[in-house]
């Protein structure tokens, strides 16, 4: 059986410079796709685009990332924006919401990481908390992830992956306020916060609030891509019934 091909989300930034050139690039952290390798998979790289494309894109593809990032635009969940949250994303938003409404109509595989379960959150009509203390990293300490222990939500997916409580790498302000329809939360942190989301019902749909891709755990990873193998093609998928519209909330396309 040839590897399963799982796309990752990546954003354009501005980029420092390298040889004679100073562009805007597609950037994504290595350790996404490298996780994905480690895991059994095929990892191929899908910058924004157009949201129509994005099913197109979805359709090639046996399983899918959302990647971690710049927070989530409040206007998408109704709210105005705290000063604490950051600049906007629009063509991310964007481009992540169809993605990920692509999974989810065509039954394909999909993890949601740190802002990836945040979009996915939102974009089925959930709300997000726009500043949590206490989940960055050390104090003072600016890109340095920090570290604590989830506890798994019996009878669900993730506790079915995970089973026991366990350390994990983490690095964010926000969080889920709350859930989605549909969603179940399958994960706390020990102060409450939803830490893993999933869809009950759908062929394999998860989020976690934390960064696998940056430990040494590969069993969340692993599970998505065995997941992307047992799906089969894209057209022999069976859809997911019963989305929310596409626009749960004002401004929210895709």
């Amino acid at each position: 059986m040839s590897e399963p091909l799982i796309g990752v989300s990546t954003y354009l930034e501005p980029a420092a410079r390298w040889g004679v050139w100073e562009l805007p690039a597609a950037l994504l952290p290595a350790a996404y796709p490298r996780m994905i390798q480690r895991s059994g998979g095929l990892a191929v790289l899908l910058p924004p685009d157009a949201p129509a494309r994005a099913r197109a894109a979805v359709a090639r593809l046996d399983g899918l990332v959302i990647a971690g990032g710049a927070d989530v635009e409040p206007a998408l969940y109704g709210a105005e924006r705290d000063f604490r949250t950051g600049p906007p994303s629009e063509e991310r938003d964007a481009w992540e919401t169809a993605l990920i409404r692509a999974a989810l109509e065509c039954g394909t595989p999909l993890l949601g990481v740190c802002r990836g379960m945040q979009l996915l959150n939102v974009t089925l009509g959930g709300t997000l908390t726009q500043h949590l203390d206490g989940h960055g990293g050390p104090l003072g300490a600016a890109g340095v992830l920090g570290s604590h222990p989830v506890v798994p939500v019996p009878g669900t997916l993730y506790a079915s992956i995970v089973p026991e409580e366990s350390a994990v790498p983490t690095y964010h302000h926000q969080c889920v306020q709350r859930l989605a329809p549909g969603l179940v939360a399958s994960a706390h942190a020990a102060d409450g916060t939803v830490e893993a989301v999933e869809l009950p019902g759908s062929p394999w749909v998860l989020g976690v609030q934390w960064h696998p891709e940056m430990g040494d755990d590969l069993r969340l990873a692993r599970a998505l891509v065995a997941a992307a193998s047992a799906s089969g093609p894209a057209p022999a998928r069976a859809p997911l019934e019963g989305l929310a519209p596409a626009s749960a909330h004002a401004g929210l396309t895709g």
